[in-house]
């Protein structure tokens, strides 16, 4: 028997087998076999009703199609299996329908196409469509297919019309049984000629002139695809014609070209074609009009003499219409004979001319021009012939016959003279004698035989004679040489050595002619400006200049120039050297270096000096000569013009072996100097020194010091000031904060400002500069700009602003108040335990600043009462230019009251202990002696970054030499960690540094 089901379904047979009895002990297997492989051998018993029974599901594929299913029973009593068989039958749709064949062709042409399907149970049938009418298929055929199906395939053959192009060709492949459906299509193709072609091109017989662009545009409408358009001229293709340009009429091509004789008469035409392999024309003639093509001058002789007639004829190319011929030479016209015109290309006309005309010398190198000019269209051609007329050497009337020159100069007598050939050879004979170089190695003959005498002498002026030949004949003339004198200078002595208070003079000798009076001058050369040069003479041909009382300013290069009339003058550059004992610099900053004392750092101990001749350094330490051999101390020296410098490094500096002073000598042949330099721990800064005053405004003053020692840390500075109304100091952080020259600003007019500057380092603050002493300035009054009348405001009641007044104040004491108490109680936890050594302090008169022996500041009183309150006052709020002003009351601490935004003292590391409050306040957290020294530069002088040359208020920058490049924890400090104008000023960046640089056990926050 035979089962019949679809593909991908899933079939479900069942086998039962009776048996007496059935026991599960007797049962020994039950399987199902399709095609001699075995897909299920699992069975279930039913005791009751003595049956057995294998349930098969499998997935029907099309290969299953005419397969053979089997099911074998069998147990312990049967002799052989019992097995039923069954056939399938898959009903399965074709897995492709192609369509193959072009369905393109000409119109009236077949197309013929082909559809096939791949195997299928039952077949499937195909029908043909175009567009929505059926075609009829000559030829389908049914074979057999994979998996016992049946594979079909249909042949169309079909006359095209233009009227079936663009539809859709199908083949629909279908199976009423299974509701199979499939198709295919392409779209139809049909190919027929353009309708029509024309072009738009000038009338005909229009006059069109050579050189003008002309537009030729050819039109093609209908066709299927669209025409193809080429351009042809006289059936030949024209090449380079622009792209074609479709429309909705049809398409359009054009040619743009510029018109050349050639195109008089010519047929321009166009052909429109497409793939239906028909062409269409159209075609036009064009009237050009063009001067002539070409020009030519013929010449009869051979050679051309001075004397001689020439004869010369001018024959002109076509030209449409007739052009004219004419003579010229330069600007000159001649008069040629017309010749009889003749027929030329093109359609045109070509004319020709003769010319007579007698030779001379003059003729030589000109050109005789042929111009063939047609007055209709106002444009000619034209050609040239030039003359090579032979004649004998002729001198210009330019030729000099003076020539004047210096002593020791080269001279050039020249030679203007002309010939054809220019094969000219010329003699010199001076005084009756030939003038050759085997005479005198100093004579040359240039091109075109001029003489040239290089270091002309007195005893070379004279008469010169020149004579030149050639094959033609020959010529000469004659030259006269005036030799001047130009003077030349030199020094006596150069340089000229003189010591500091002597006198010294300058000599320069000249050798000129003439020697006229006061032909020496003087001039310094060096920089700046000498009211008083010296004292100068002059002695026939030597000049003096004389220099009373030498200082050292004078030394230098000083000029001598002499100038006799006679150009160009002479100059000379003498140095004169002044001889002076080294002098060191030995400014506050040059006689202290302070260094951690703990070995693992360096230490540059820079001496500098200023001396001539060379100065040599020697150094001590402690009075004892340094031996420099030692691997400990390297020293080099750097010279700089009179500035000399010795740098000595203290490798690996210790507290115990190398805080000491040393002994910096500076020594030349004039005498020595010597300079004492403590190296030492790094403390809080020396005052500053020398304030004055650059100006002042009605709102503003500026102010400039001298910065003192920095105690080995970057320091900045605080200017304080005060008027005589004021209840208390105001103070102002200098920023950039190493700068030197400062401008107060938000003064009062026509006010009395005492001022005075202190500097600050992490360590510290110094007293004020110049022992305290004050800088008394009163600013200007105040401009007055006149502006329109304005109506009063009426005065507010006195209660307004008073009461106000009075409760911020006292806001503003309980806020402090209770601040400073609480920072009293965390201090005092965060110092229990710490051992206190004793250190007795005083307070300075004049500054009222607290000093202790160890040069040290405590850090417990770094932030005074007053500063905390200031620190929480309105006075606290910075100004506009961006500086903090702080304020303090008239007979209190003056100690440094930091930013509160930078200010953030360490938390210093002590010893466990019993808190001693008695001795709390006696202490100095940072100071030391000899034992290791840490770098405190980040507890404040981070957040005040030093600049090599800071701008003064004025946008100048500030005097002093740059600060050289830190070693700190492990890396190099440079300009872009230290200068503000590069790494800018941002106290979140500051503090941010500040804690990084400390030590860890110094790191800390104030609360």
């Amino acid at each position: 028997m035979g089962h019949r089901t679809k593909r991908a379904r899933i079939l479900v047979r069942e086998l039962t087998s009776f048996g007496s009895p059935v026991d599960l002990n007797v049962m020994r297997r039950c399987r199902v076999v399709v095609n001699g492989e075995v897909l299920s051998t699992t069975w279930e018993v039913d005791t009751s009703s003595q049956r057995a029974s294998s349930t098969l599901r499998m997935a029907v594929k099309p290969e299953d199609n005419e397969a053979v299913l089997r099911c074998e029973s069998v147990n312990a009593v049967s002799r052989s299996p019992l097995s039923v068989t069954r056939s399938l039958s898959v009903l399965f749709e074709p897995s492709e329908v192609v369509l193959r064949g072009s369905a393109e062709a000409i119109e009236g042409k077949e197309v013929s196409l082909c559809c096939y399907t791949t195997s299928s149970n039952p077949p499937v049938h195909i029908r043909w469509w175009l567009g929505f009418q059926e075609l009829i298929s000559n030829i389908s055929t049914i074979s057999k297919g994979k998996n016992g199906g049946m594979a079909t395939m249909s042949n169309l053959t079909h006359t095209v019309s233009r009227e079936e192009n663009g539809l859709l060709l199908m083949c629909e492949a279908f199976n009423k049984g299974t509701r199979f459906s499939s198709v295919k299509s392409k779209t139809l193709s049909v190919y027929y000629p353009p309708q029509k072609v024309w072009l738009d091109a000038p009338p005909a017989g229009t006059p069109l002139r050579s050189g003008a662009t002309i537009r030729l545009v050819c039109f093609s409408s209908g066709g299927n695809p669209t025409g193809h358009l080429t351009w042809f001229k006289n059936g030949k293709m024209v090449q380079g014609v622009s792209r074609h340009v479709q429309s909705e009429r049809g398409v359009s091509r054009e040619h743009l070209f510029t018109l050349q004789p050639s195109d008089n008469m010519a047929t321009y035409s166009c052909n429109a074609t497409n793939e239906a392999r028909k062409i269409l024309s159209a075609d036009t003639k064009l009237h050009v009009q063009f001067p002539a093509v070409s020009v030519k001058i013929v010449v009869r002789e051979t050679e051309l003499r001075a004397g001689h007639t020439l004869n010369l004829l001018c024959q002109a190319g076509s030209s449409n219409p007739r052009a004219n011929i004419s003579w010229s030479i330069g600007s000159t016209s001649l008069v040629g004979i017309e010749q009889p015109p003749k027929k030329a290309e093109y359609g045109g006309v070509s004319v020709s001319s003769k010319l007579v005309l007698p030779l001379g010398s003059h003729h030589h190198g000109n050109r005789i021009t042929c111009q063939a000019f047609s007055n209709l269209l106002s444009e000619g051609v034209n050609t040239f012939y030039t003359l090579n007329v032979l004649f004998p050497p002729e001198f210009s009337a330019e030729q000099p016959a003076d020539v004047e020159t210096t002593e020791d100069e080269a001279i050039t007598l020249p030679i203007m003279v002309s010939a054809n050939p220019d094969d000219i050879s010329c003699a010199w004979t001076f005084h009756g004698q030939s003038v050759n170089k085997e005479r005198d190695h100093r004579y040359h003959f240039l091109e075109g035989w001029a003489l040239q005498i290089w270091n002309v002498s007195r005893r070379d002026a004279g008469l010169y004679t020149v004579e030149c030949s050639n094959a033609e004949g020959n010529q000469s003339t004659k030259v006269k040489l005036d030799v001047q004198y130009a003077p030349s200078v030199r020094m006596k002595a150069d340089p000229v050595w003189v010591n500091v208070g002597d006198t010294a003079d300058l000599l320069c000798i000249a050798d000129a002619n003439p020697i006229t009076h006061d032909m020496f001058s003087w001039k310094w050369m060096g920089d700046g400006n000498i009211e008083e040069l010296g004292e100068e003479s002059q002695d026939e041909a030597t000049g003096l200049l004389t220099l009373y009382e030498v200082t050292r300013a004078r030394a230098g290069p000083y000029q001598c120039t002499v100038d006799n009339g006679i150009a160009p003058p002479a100059s000379v550059v003498g140095q004169l050297i002044v001889r002076f004992a080294p002098e060191l610099q030995k400014g506050a900053q040059w006689r202290k270096v302070a260094t951690r004392g703990d070995g693992s750092t360096n230490a540059d101990v820079v001496c500098q000096a200023e001396g001539v001749p060379r100065v040599q350094f020697t150094w001590a330490k402690n009075r004892v000569p340094l031996d420099l051999t030692n691997p400990r101390y390297m020293e080099r020296t750097v010279k700089q013009g009179s500035i000399h410098t010795s740098t000595l490094t203290v490798v690996n500096v210790s507290a115990l072996l190398d805080y000491a002073v040393f002994t910096c000598t500076a020594h030349n042949s004039q005498g020595e100097d010597t300079l004492d330099i403590q190296l030492l721990s790094t403390s809080y800064p020396d005052p500053p020194s020398e304030v004055k005053v650059l100006g002042a405004g009605p709102d503003s003053v500026t102010l400039e010091w001298m910065p003192g020692f920095d105690g080995g840390l970057t320091q900045n500075f605080r200017v304080r000031y005060r008027w005589a109304e004021s209840a208390s100091y105001l103070y102002v952080d200098v920023f950039p904060p190493r700068a030197t020259v400062y401008q107060v600003r938000g003064l009062k007019p026509s006010t009395s400002y005492t001022f005075s500057v202190n500097a600050i380092n992490s360590m510290g603050e110094s007293g004020y500069a110049d022992n305290g002493a004050v800088l008394n300035v009163t600013t200007r009054d105040a401009v007055h700009v006149p502006s329109e009348t304005q109506p009063e405001a009426p005065p507010n009641p006195p209660g307004v602003y008073v009461i106000p007044a009075l409760v911020g104040g006292v806001l503003l004491l309980l806020n402090a108040l209770g601040v400073f108490l609480f920072v009293r109680w965390r201090r005092g936890r965060s110092l229990t335990g710490r051992t206190d050594g004793s250190l007795e302090g005083k307070k300075s008169e004049h500054d009222g600043s607290m000093v202790s022996n160890s040069k040290g500041y405590e850090s417990q009183d770094w932030t005074s009462t007053s500063a905390r309150r200031t620190l929480l006052g309105p006075s606290s709020e910075p100004d506009s230019s961006g500086t903090s002003i702080y304020e303090s009351y008239g007979g209190e601490s003056c100690h440094y009251y930091y930013p509160a935004e930078v200010y953030r003292p360490a938390l210093y590391s002590h010893p466990e202990a019993t808190e001693d409050h008695s001795s709390r306040h006696g202490m100095n957290a940072i100071s030391h002696e000899y034992e290791e020294v840490r770098d405190y530069r980040g507890v404040l002088g981070s957040a005040l970054p030093p600049s090599a040359a800071q701008p003064n208020a004025a946008g100048q920058a500030a005097p002093g030499p740059a600060p050289p490049a830190a070693y700190h924890e492990g890396r190099w400090r440079g300009g872009s960690d230290l200068d503000p104008a590069r790494a800018g000023y941002n106290s979140t960046a500051y503090r941010r540094r500040r804690d990084s640089d400390l030590p860890f056990e110094l790191r800390g926050e104030l609360v």
